[in-house]
């Protein structure tokens, strides 16, 4: 199995940006992607980003692209949200995936960010 726990949630102001942190660690060989979604209250969970680990192709929702980037250390199994220009639309908590099979995602516990204006 394999499992995440991310890190770097918090307290920013409209405008700032935040460095999110997910690692994972286990059978972290058997991880195709890793990710992140996010969901705001009251709104289903959605796609943010994600890095595919051969590669390291990236893909991104369209709301974020521009303002988000996905990078990761394979060395570290760690992969990073770097989230810039951040407006009201970001407050949610931001959950870390991994991908180990075409229909099998593992997630983290989830991350706050809280967008203040």
């Amino acid at each position: 199995q394999v499992q995440l726990v991310e890190s770097g949630g918090g307290l920013v102001q409209a405008g700032g940006s935040l460095t999110l942190s997910c690692t994972a660690s286990g059978r972290t060989v058997s991880i195709n992607y890793m990710g992140w979604f996010r969901q705001s209250p009251g709104k289903e969970r959605e796609f943010v980003a994600r890095i595919l680990r051969i590669g390291r192709r990236a893909d991104y929702a369209d709301s974020v692209k521009g303002r988000f980037t996905i990078s990761e250390d394979n060395a570290k199994n760690t992969v990073y949200l770097h989230m810039i220009n951040l407006g009201s639309d970001g407050t949610a908590v931001y959950y870390c995936y991994a991908q180990v099979s075409d229909d099998v995602k593992l997630w983290g516990k989830g991350t706050q960010v809280t967008v203040s204006s």
